[in-house]
């Protein structure tokens, strides 16, 4: 999960599950886009979303690399 913030609640952290966004997009807010169709405007800029989506798989492969299978 990543954590993102509410244009309208600043304060309270959105923990959202990357691998259901479809798009980013600044009109001029960040507006990210997920599978559903569902629509959620964020305080983070679009890099800022997407080094955080590229952030947290590179843990996951890190991660999943140190596991004894």
């Amino acid at each position: 999960m990543i954590e993102l913030h509410r244009l309208s609640h600043p304060g309270e952290p959105l923990f959202l599950n990357p691998d259901h966004v479809h798009y980013i997009e600044a009109k001029p807010d960040t507006v990210v886009t997920l599978a559903s169709g569902m629509h959620v405007v964020v305080r983070e800029t679009p890099d800022e979303v997407a080094d955080l989506i590229r952030r947290f798989r590179a843990e996951v492969i890190a991660l999943a690399q140190t596991l004894d299978v």
